[in-house]
This record gives structure tokens, C-alpha cells and sequence, in this order.
């Protein structure tokens, strides 16, 4: 789900039919109705005002940054009622749209993108999220992140790791969900699509680090990569279905030119069979319903 700041009522996201950028109090109704449908777990994405955006993404883990406030929202709205996950990356909140901070030749600094992971995920565990997400591909971001919680008294917060995370076609709805100011791509720190070799010497490395779920990323184009992963994680294996994914289904359906229902259920039954242990979805709370 994403919550907007500056924004008075829903604001539809064009390039995602029937998903929307929520105002704090839309949010918190549609992640009630989503719950009680449901839904086992809800992942967050704060959007911040032009202005909140800078070269580090501060905005990210300030207390009273749209996402933070959102994840306190839904904690006394929901409670333990769900899973209360949290996008721990700063594309969002920088004004150059890349997920981590650059150096001086615009490259992005692993080791300083990685200390403000760290910040992230001590303000969004302290505002309320049971699991932090990172998800720029920085190497040794699990284990600092763990580090950080640990010594902050978080101990008991999941580290969700975006392990095999690739430099994908399919993210471009979601660039519109969360007004990104990319430009360029992120091929320097995602995966190449056709190395699943380096993808699960990735799984492995963030396995070692701690990692308590394991991610791949995108979905239906990688089921080779999940299934690979699935074999050899001691934890849980998510896969989260994109933007492009959802999209591609969602648009066609809108033509009449397949069922939606039974495609989008088609599509969740290949990646659970490919061995995901959680998926995450833009169908999940229609999907909740479908199969209650």
C-alpha cells in the first residue's frame, strides 16, 4: 500500500487499476477492510512531497515522515491484528530517485547508503513495524540492519531481505505509484535478468548475515530464481509479484481480454508452487476474499 503526503483524498494510480496512493485516513480504512478480509500482511511505501525529497532521503527516517507516521497509524489502529512491514530503502525520499546516496561521480556509496538503512529501520521499528525491508541490494545490509536493531532494543523485529532484487523492465508502474525521479536505471547495485548464478550467491550472502525471510524479486519472470531459492534458504522465502506484473493482467482484463479473477489467482498459484512461502501482491486483499 502507499501513503501520500500532501494529498486530500485517494489519488488513483493511473498505471495500476484499482490501486491508489491513500491519504493517512484512507489508509488506515483500507488496510482494516484488507485485514479483515484477510490478508496475512501489509508492506508500506511512504511518498513524500517534492520538497521532503533530498540527495540522502532524510525524509525516510524522520518521525514525522509520511511513512513513519503511517506505520504509527496502523499500529494503534491494527495492533498485532497483521504484519506491519516496511519498504527500507530511500528511493522514495531522494530527489534523484536512486536507492541509495551518491559520491561524488554520482555513483551510489554502498557504505553510507547502508548507515542510513540502518537509521531507517531503527524509526520504522520504533514506529511500529514488525518487519524492515531492505531492499537496495547494498552489500551488508542485513547484517548492519540487524546491528542497529539489535542495539537499539529491537531485537524481536524480521529483517525481510530483498535478496535477489533484478534490474527489471517491470517496475514501471510502480515508479509512477511513488512519483520517482529516476533517471537512468539501477543496473550498478540490482541484478542482471540473466544471472541467476550471482542472484543466489546473493541469497547465500544475506542468509549468512541473518536474513529471517529471504525475497525475490520480480515474480513471474524469475520462477526458476524462487524455486532455486526455496532449495537451499533455511527461512522463509518471499516473491513479490510488481507493478508491470499486476499491470500486464489488470490492463488486459480492463479490455476484456482475459478473466482477471482467474488469471491473477493463475498467476499467485505459479509462484506459490515455484516454493514462495509468502507473496506479495497487489491482489492481496481481493485474492483474500476470493479464497475465503
Amino acid at each position: 500500500m502507499f501513503v501520500a503526503d500532501g494529498i486530500d483524498e485517494p489519488r488513483p494510480i493511473a498505471s495500476m487499476p484499482g490501486v491508489y496512493q491513500h491519504t493517512r485516513d484512507s489508509l488506515r480504512a483500507a488496510a482494516a477492510e484488507a485485514v479483515a478480509a484477510g490478508v496475512g500482511g501489509l508492506m508500506l511505501f511512504g511518498v513524500p512531497t517534492e520538497a521532503d525529497k533530498d540527495s540522502t532521503g532524510s525524509a525516510g527516517a524522520a518521525p514525522d515522515g509520511v511513512l513513519n507516521t503511517a506505520l504509527r497509524d496502523l499500529a494503534a489502529e491494527l495492533g498485532d491484528s497483521t504484519v506491519l512491514m516496511a519498504d527500507t530503502c530511500l528511493d522514495e525520499f531522494t530527489d534523484h530517485g536512486h536507492c541509495g546516496v551518491l559520491d561524488e561521480r554520482g555513483r551510489v556509496d554502498n557504505d553510507a547508503t547502508v548507515k542510513c538503512y540502518v537509521e531507517l529501520a531503527v524509526a520504522q521499528a520504533a514506529s511500529g513495524a514488525h518487519v524492515v525491508s531492505p531492499s537496495g541490494m547494498m552489500d551488508g545490509q542485513v547484517a548492519a540492519i540487524r546491528d542497529g536493531l539489535d542495539a537499539a532494543g529491537h531485537s524481536d523485529v524480521v529483517i525481510l531481505a530483498y535478496a535477489a532484487k533484478f534490474a527489471s523492465a517491470f517496475y514501471g508502474p510502480f515508479r509512477d505509484a511513488v512519483a520517482s525521479t529516476l533517471s537512468g536505471d539501477r543496473r550498478t547495485y540490482q541484478q542482471e535478468p540473466g544471472n541467476s548464478r550471482e542472484a543466489l550467491r546473493e541469497v547465500a550472502l544475506d542468509l549468512a548475515e541473518g536474513a529471517d525471510i529471504v525475497m525475490v524479486k520480480p515474480a513471474m519472470g524469475y520462477l526458476d530464481v524462487i524455486a532455486a531459492t526455496a532449495a537451499v534458504s533455511s527461512v522463509p522465502v518471499a516473491a513479490y509479484q510488481v507493478s508491470g506484473e499486476y499491470a500486464m493482467i489488470a490492463a488486459a482484463a480492463a479490455n476484456d481480454w482475459i478473466d482477471g479473477r482467474s488469471a491473477a489467482l493463475e498467476s499467485l498459484i505459479g509462484i506459490r508452487r515455484a516454493g514462495a512461502d509468502i507473496v506479495l501482491s497487489y491482489w492481496a486483499a481481493e485474492a483474500a476474499g476470493w479464497l475465503a
